[in-house]
């Protein structure tokens, strides 16, 4: 049997809001360092957090002080602490962050970095959400980075951040680039509530993979909208939900079998019927 030991953060970011973005990253930092301590002590190999998980849900502010809490990737503040933490505990992290790839172009991206303190690569959010409570395009561009698989020393992984996960095509594209786990950070309030995990199951049976959520607690300034609900899970090949968070800050744990994707790719054979000469209209911008 091959497994791996996953935990899920979900916490909420308290630091007041009328500290700077700096201020803020800085006390998240220590929160999430002191998590990754426990989830090294409960044998966690892959440890993954929520969307923007050093500092609050900013974006319904249209405020451009919240600029300042991108930073570049790998050689920022959060992803060089990171790294440390990592090769202390021989422990892979997916760390969502806000990017500066240069004055002016930021991505809602997630850095992964391997066991041994290695940066692996980033993902970019793809899709970008422009409604009344989730003006992301104020914020941010779409990725431009497709979606890469990380080979780490537990596993590959796979990233696909929160609005993301209403697109299917995505987390096909990273099945068939060998995906074993598809991490989903998000920032998600009650709106979606009732699809939360029907997406996520539908993810993992569709594609015979494991998929992991990993939501927001609590309310937060400047959102104020409502609460995020957590509700951080696992769900397995099969559709199963194997770990399944509450409401509060809290680390979800789960042992994932990966040999579970090869044996229920063999009983469904769903990439055995596929038509990918029959789906050009998926990929015509021409189309719908």
């Amino acid at each position: 049997m091959t497994t791996l030991r996953l935990g899920l953060l979900q916490l909420a970011v308290r630091t007041p809001t009328d500290c700077s973005p700096a201020e803020i990253r800085a006390a998240s930092l220590r929160v999430i360092e002191d998590y990754a301590n426990r989830a090294a002590a409960r044998g966690v190999q892959v440890l993954a957090l929520q969307e923007l998980c050093n500092q609050p849900y900013f974006p319904p502010s249209r405020d451009t002080r919240w600029h300042g809490a991108a930073e570049r990737i790998p050689d920022g503040p959060s992803v060089s602490q990171a790294r440390v933490w990592a090769a202390r505990h021989k422990m892979v992290l997916v760390l969502p962050v806000y990017e500066e790839e240069a004055p002016g172009i930021y991505y809602n991206s997630a850095a992964v970095i391997d066991a041994d303190g290695s940066y692996l690569g980033k993902y970019r959010k793809v899709h970008i959400p422009d409604m009344v409570d989730w003006p992301e395009k104020f914020f941010f561009r779409p990725g431009n980075l497709g979606f890469p698989v990380f080979k780490t020393t537990f596993g590959r992984v796979g990233v696909y951040i929160c609005y993301d996960r209403h697109f299917p095509e995505g987390f096909r594209a990273l099945a068939l680039a060998g995906a074993e786990l598809v991490v989903v950070p998000t920032a998600t309030g009650p709106h979606s509530r009732s699809i939360w995990e029907i997406e996520l199951k539908a993810a993992a049976i569709a594609n015979s993979y494991f998929v992991a959520g990993v939501n927001r607690v609590g309310k937060e300034a400047p959102w104020n909208i409502a609460e995020f609900y957590g509700a951080s899970l696992v769900v397995n090949p099969n559709g199963e939900v194997v770990a399944q968070g509450g409401q509060e800050d809290e680390l979800v744990v789960a042992d994932l079998d990966l040999d579970l994707v090869r044996t229920q790719r063999s009983f469904w054979q769903f990439y055995r019927d596929r038509r990918p000469e029959l789906y050009g209209t998926l990929a015509d911008p021409s189309v719908g």
